[in-house]
């Protein structure tokens, strides 16, 4: 019987002592065994392919590759420096259980501040681990680190399908490539899709109204319609509070204890349509058309739209018994033959308004500014105990 030492292929380390039997099939599955590798080949010390198991003899000492070829144990894994010089050799690198061959050069010289430069400019200065073939070991990924070795090479950033940009520049941070990270950065700049302000369309927001059950409230705050044809539409207790609704078209829409709280409504048509309950404290209809809107609610929920910009709105003919004016901006505002009973106006700017028309009974206008203001055919006589005393 002979027996032999199995060593992995490179390393003089961990071998294994068997028995020889058989053919070199049998052997190279009691090696595949013994040592936890797949073999498919054994050489001898010298770099000799043995294919014959005839060739062995006894006390010989083998090496088992995978299909690599042999290494010789005794530079471990490293080609001699005086043939290839201290930046040039070869080196084998096993991240994260995938092997790159590259040469030390490549690492180096691009980045010499980088960790890789670090690693590998002095031979052995930092210690580098190496698995059975030699490969030095790395913990990385090695889908985001083959982009970078690439770019070490010839400088180009290639990154292939399927790779996540973000993952890369994570790992170009990790070691240090500087100069590659200003290139991943502006990469995924450029990835990003371009942000959408384009306004929502009637066709969008009725789909988006029809999905949405009665009984849910809608949110539409901060969104943007503007220049939308929502005439017609049942918008009732929706929350518009900050949207964009400049030159929207609400004509006869239900906006019924809808919020509108700072919305932007400047240059929009309301004609015709219920304010019952609205909510638009602070907002900006400045310009808007809001001709014989429906403010008044017969169970006595008042319109709220304090300190409001009203700025030259035609608000002709609307019903607003109860509504709050408080503070709000109505200069050069359209209010005839408006119905403003128990209307709160005080502090209100009401310079060149023209008031004709109204009945104000009720009404409070203390605090407001009437210079200018229009108060002719009035309904009811105005008090003074309802003004600036």
């Amino acid at each position: 019987m002979r027996r032999v030492t199995l060593f992995v292929n490179g390393s003089p380390r961990n071998g294994k002592v068997v028995a020889v039997y058989g053919t070199l099939s049998d052997l190279l599955s009691v090696a595949s065994n013994k040592l936890g590798i797949k073999a498919t080949s054994v050489y001898n010390g010298k770099g000799g392919l043995i294919d014959d198991i005839a060739l062995i003899r006894d006390d010989d000492v083998l090496f088992v590759c995978e299909g690599e070829p042999f290494i010789d144990p005794q530079t471990d894994g490293r080609p001699h420096e005086g043939l290839t010089g201290s930046h040039t050799d070869w080196l084998t690198l096993n991240v994260g259980g995938r092997y790159f061959t590259t040469t030390r050069s490549t690492l180096v010289n691009k980045e010499p501040d980088s960790m890789l430069a670090h690693m590998f400019k002095d031979k052995d200065a930092w210690g580098n681990k190496q698995d059975h073939r030699g490969a030095f070991l790395i913990d990385r990924s090695p889908e985001y680190f083959e982009p970078i070795l690439n770019y070490l090479r010839h400088g180009q950033l290639i990154v292939n399908d399927g790779i996540n940009l973000l993952g890369v520049l994570e790992e170009a941070r990790f070691f240090g490539i500087d100069s590659l990270i200003e290139h991943l950065e502006i990469a995924i700049k450029n990835s990003q899709p371009a942000e959408d302000h384009s306004p929502i369309s009637r066709k969008e927001f009725v789909r988006f109204l029809l999905a949405t059950p009665t009984k849910s409230e809608l949110r539409c705050q901060g969104l943007n319609f503007s220049g939308a044809d929502l005439s017609r539409l049942d918008l009732r207790y929706i929350n518009f509070k900050m949207a964009n609704l400049s030159r929207c078209n609400l004509a006869h829409a239900n906006l019924c204890c809808a919020n509108l709280e700072r919305a932007d409504l400047s240059g929009s048509v309301l004609d015709c349509a219920n304010l019952q309950g609205v909510k638009m404290l602070c907002s900006n209809a400045e310009g808007a058309s809001l001709k014989g809107c429906n403010f008044e609610d017969p169970s006595g929920l008042k319109a709220n739209l304090e300190g409001a910009n009203l700025k030259g709105v035609d608000m002709e003919g609307s019903q607003m018994t109860g509504i709050n004016l408080r503070v709000a901006t109505l200069k050069n505002a359209k209010l005839k033959n408006c119905n403003l009973r128990g209307a709160t106006l005080a502090g209100t700017d009401l310079e060149n308004c023209d008031l004709s028309g109204c009945d104000l009974q009720e009404a409070n206008l203390r605090g407001s500014n009437v210079k200018g203001a229009i108060f002719e055919e009035m309904l009811t006589p105005l008090h003074m105990s309802q003004s600036v005393r």
